[in-house]
């Protein structure tokens, strides 16, 4: 028989060999949750990725930023909300690559008149989609990318059989018609606020055909060049006319020529004046340009957005309203082009009335809008 020393010992090494075991197992376990959760997370967003080494290569970021949402959200300690979006594979240069596009400077030297520079009295709140002056959210996807162009829907293997051929003409453009959206948004609200028709107009055509200066379709754009484009050409026609396609295309004139809607002109709001920017907004929606950088803009789902200060210029958005939560905190309402499922059913509502005079991510600092 063993001696009780030899029994020891081997309880010893069993013991060692469970907690081993145990030890062994538990990351297993958790990275098969992982796993799950990003194959889950792939089927709800209908991503395929070419091959499994681009695979684990989302695959590593997506777990990156799930742990930074749950440790921002365990924190507890911001008015709002981070998420595992459609966005969650994507590490933050690549988001913003994809996304944003705006070719505006820190700071506008541009004077114009402010036909709003002495209104005095303005409502405490305003939606403008309550006032029927706002389309439903538009998805301006990955402008310029071969994603776009092919859809999700597209036969896998096809995909996969052109995906050298589209690389290198892609690979050479950048992306982003955040600023074509934004000047539509704008157009249709005054549309709509002059000639009570709510009607959906076409960014392609901006996209496609306002392409002589500094606007260049998917490789960004001026809201300001935008309205001039939109009136120096008598119009814009219809989303249902010139539909969106993501990609730079040869202009249609024969769709151009069919004008839905004009504008007289465009100004712009003082840059760094919210008050200025509440007395705009008050009376119709205005393109706003911020700096849409950083994780937390990334993954943001709901609440006041207060994120880390930023005025690097980067995005067209269009505020369409304003308000203030029970609490007290006061917001601008701002209307995105990145799909209703991205936070709160595509809008944000950003911080108001901050102590620096250019705004929260620089929502102050140049704001164009139409005239009619």
């Amino acid at each position: 028989m063993a001696s009780t020393k030899q029994l020891n010992y081997i309880c010893l090494a069993l013991l060692f060999i469970l907690v081993a075991c145990t030890s062994q197992a538990m990351p297993r376990t958790l990275q098969d949750e992982m796993y799950e959760k990003h194959e889950q997370w792939m089927a709800n967003y209908g991503r395929i990725y070419k091959d499994i080494i681009e695979k684990e290569k989302h695959y590593k970021i997506f777990k990156e930023n799930v742990a930074y949402i749950e440790s921002f959200n365990n924190a507890a300690n911001k008015p709002y909300k981070l998420s595992v979006n459609q966005f969650a594979d994507l590490t933050n240069e690549d988001f913003k690559a994809s996304r944003n596009r705006f070719k505006g400077h820190e700071c506008s030297t541009k004077t114009t008149s402010f036909k709003y520079e002495n209104v005095t009295a303005v409502p405490s709140t305003l939606d403008w989609r309550k006032k029927g002056a706002v389309t439903p959210i538009k998805d301006q996807g990955q402008c310029g990318q071969y994603q776009t162009l092919l859809g999700n829907n597209t036969n896998q293997m096809f995909s996969y059989s052109l995906f050298f051929f589209f690389l290198y003409f892609f690979f050479f453009q950048t992306t982003g018609c955040c600023w074509a959206f934004s000047a539509v948004a704008a157009t249709e609200g005054i549309t709509q606020l002059t000639t009570g028709k709510l009607i959906s107009l076409s960014e392609q055509e901006l996209v496609d055909c306002d392409t002589s200066g500094v606007d260049q379709g998917c490789e960004g754009g001026l809201m300001d060049n935008a309205f001039q484009f939109i009136q120096d050409n008598h119009g814009l026609t219809t989303e249902a006319s010139y539909p969106y396609t993501g990609v730079d295309g040869t202009c249609n004139t024969n769709q151009e020529a069919k004008h839905a809607a004009t504008i007289n002109g465009h100004e712009d709001v003082p840059a760094n004046n919210e008050n200025a920017l509440l007395n705009a907004v008050a009376s119709q929606p205005v393109s706003v340009a911020i700096d849409a950088g950083g994780s937390d803009f990334q993954f943001y789902s709901s609440g006041v957005f207060t994120g880390a200060c930023g005025t690097s210029l980067d995005h067209g958005v269009t505020a369409v309203g304003y308000g203030v939560t029970n609490d007290g905190s006061k917001y601008w309402l701002v209307k995105n082009s990145w799909g209703t499922q991205w936070v709160e059913e595509g809008y944000v509502r950003m911080q108001r009335n901050v102590a620096a005079k250019e705004g929260l991510r620089g929502i102050a600092m140049q704001a164009p809008y139409p005239t009619a």
